[in-house]
């Protein structure tokens, strides 16, 4: 048998806007319980719709910057006048509870995890295409042809750096976007380093202890355990 860790995974996805990154996260949250979309914290005001706790943590600029001194964050920017970050304490809870945490974040942001934390899971979002990402931008319609334009020039920058990551996903499909998320998760929880102890059933044990011991002055005594053994198996 095997047991593994008790400690959850650290799992970093990014990918250009526009690639469904979060369309993805959401698909794959439905079916995989045991993980934590973390909330990042900002000192922007709290908006109309703006829930605390769970569209970010809300914190004054004086605050944010005494949190910044404290060390209080994996990784922080600044954009338009506001900070935004990753904390720690709630990320650190939820590992040590044995619940996966998936980070949402800026390539920026999850280079700067890498060289904090190298042992996390890094996953890049793709689109099918250019072209595509170019039509989902417009789509969206939240943005004026000018940003989008901006957006679609970051993209190929950001790109470029799929490199750095461990995985990459090709969102042409969402719902199997979210399964190759699941089937990426799976195989590291298989990961040697990730098992805490391999151990066998009791009656297992006992005769690998015999043998071990060299004890086979009794063989009839190790031959009743697997009789035991094998009776049981057959049940």
């Amino acid at each position: 048998m095997i047991r593994t860790k008790k400690q959850g995974m650290l799992v970093v996805l990014s990918g250009p806007s526009g690639c469904g990154k979060g369309t993805v996260i959401q698909e794959f949250l439905k079916k995989n319980k045991n993980t934590w979309l973390s909330v990042s914290a900002t000192s922007r005001p709290q908006r109309k719709g703006d829930v605390e706790g769970k569209t970010y943590y809300f914190l004054s600029k004086e605050a944010f910057e005494k949190q910044i001194q404290e060390n209080a964050f994996l990784e922080y920017a600044s954009y338009a006048g506001n900070y935004y970050s990753t904390p720690k304490a709630p990320i650190k809870e939820k590992l040590e509870q044995g619940i996966d945490v998936l980070l949402e974040i800026e390539i920026q942001g999850a280079l700067k995890i890498k060289e904090l934390l190298p042992e996390t899971i890094f996953i890049f979002i793709l689109p099918p295409s250019m072209q595509e990402l170019k039509r989902r931008l417009v789509k969206r319609n939240t943005e004026d042809l000018e940003k989008i334009e901006k957006r679609f020039q970051r993209a190929y920058i950001e790109i470029n750096e799929v490199s750095k990551y461990n995985y990459v996903i090709v969102n042409d499909d969402v719902t199997v976007a979210a399964e190759k998320v699941s089937a990426i998760l799976l195989a590291e929880r298989l990961r040697v380093d990730r098992i805490e102890e391999v151990f066998l059933d009791t009656i297992e044990e006992d005769i690998h202890e015999e043998l071990i011991a060299k004890k086979f002055f009794d063989n009839t005594k190790i031959e009743e355990k697997i009789e035991t053994k094998n009776r049981i198996d057959s049940q």
